[in-house]
């Protein structure tokens, strides 16, 4: 006789559940750490010298 399957589809549930909010939290990370704000950095150090030079030159000619 077989033993009942009791409890087995929860378990795995949970496991599942577990292992998807945790890769999906830490692929989260990853992208906004790895590759967002280093984005973000390089673009507001690009602008801050575009404004930088638009005043230099606007000071050079007034």
């Amino acid at each position: 006789m077989l033993a009942p399957i009791t409890g087995k589809l929860r378990k795995r549930f949970i496991v599942d559940m577990t292992g998807g909010l945790g890769l999906g939290i830490a692929a989260g990370y990853a992208y906004w750490y790895g590759y967002h704000l280093p984005f973000v950095a390089n673009q507001e150090a690009f602008y801050l010298k575009l404004e930088k030079e638009k005043i230099a030159a606007r000071q050079a000619s007034a």
